[in-house]
């Protein structure tokens, strides 16, 4: 059994200390790959470099909302050619965040839409972030039309899941499912079409309850796999396998492992 962890931000500050060890701890959990998306144009270069000095990991480029204080204008073009040389595998990390004060929306809705349209352009899957804005999100993909991706972290509710599903969109689930709380997230994840989960950490971000107040990393992800096996009434390797699917269709993955794992994985 090994899984995918569909969104990882291990190329993130707070993996410089360790980020060797963190990599050697995610194998040895079986989380053999990685979907690593960026947040700004001027952490594309170690991006780039983290993906390629570990085995199994995926770089996506993009702008994310919530870092509106680092993006020009100019990064957009830039991020094209970025695209067009790099081959990611994804745009993003990009979207919507209407829940952080002081982020102009108008301007993260201008960026979000422009990276839109070059994942159209380039038939790339695009990784969206909607915090507090899945109508907003939903309604932007709609007016671009002929896109596929995952909205991770999902928050939504049963309906604006099934309409994101109709349009193509994944739906990633990581560490908020694991709290008894999170529980309109739970039913969601229960009973959602199995060809639309992924598994994520938003690793250093959001750990799990096992984890709380602690550092986030790909290694943890089998929590959020026993979780979402245990509200489906799957077996975890069931739900392994058909998330290690949907990750491979979406994003272009190898089938296989990239890398061997250790016998414990």
């Amino acid at each position: 059994m090994w899984l995918i962890d569909s969104h990882s931000h291990f190329d993130a500050p707070e993996f410089d200390a360790d980020r060797d060890a963190a990599w050697q701890r995610a194998r040895a959990a079986g989380v053999a790959m990685q979907v690593v998306p960026a947040v700004a144009a001027d952490g594309w270069d170690t991006l780039r470099a983290v993906c390629t000095s570990h085995p199994g990991l995926f770089p996506a480029y993009g702008l994310h909302p919530m870092f509106l204080d680092r993006h020009r204008p100019e990064h957009l073009p830039l991020l094209r050619d970025w695209i067009a040389r790099e081959r990611p595998v994804a745009v993003g990390e990009c979207g919507l965040d209407f829940f952080v004060p002081g982020l102009d929306a108008q301007a993260q809705q201008d960026y979000f839409e422009d990276q839109l349209r070059l994942a159209r352009e380039f038939e790339l899957p695009v990784i969206v972030h909607a915090r507090r804005a899945v109508d907003a999100v939903i309604a932007a993909l709609r007016r671009i039309g002929g896109l596929r991706g995952v909205v991770h972290s999902f928050s939504g509710s049963p309906e604006q899941a099934a309409q994101l599903h109709r349009l193509g969109f994944l739906l990633g689930i990581g560490g908020p499912v694991t709290y008894d709380r999170a529980q309109r997230l739970r039913r969601i994840v229960a009973g959602m079409p199995l060809e639309q989960l992924l598994l994520e950490t938003d690793s250093p971000d959001q750990p799990g309850v096992t984890h709380r107040g602690q550092r986030n990393e790909p290694a943890f992800l089998p929590e959020v796999l026993a979780v979402v096996a245990q509200l489906r009434g799957m077996a975890p390797e069931a739900v392994a396998a058909a998330t290690r699917d949907n990750a491979v269709r979406l994003f272009n993955l190898p089938a296989n492992l990239p890398v061997s794992l250790p016998a414990s994985a």
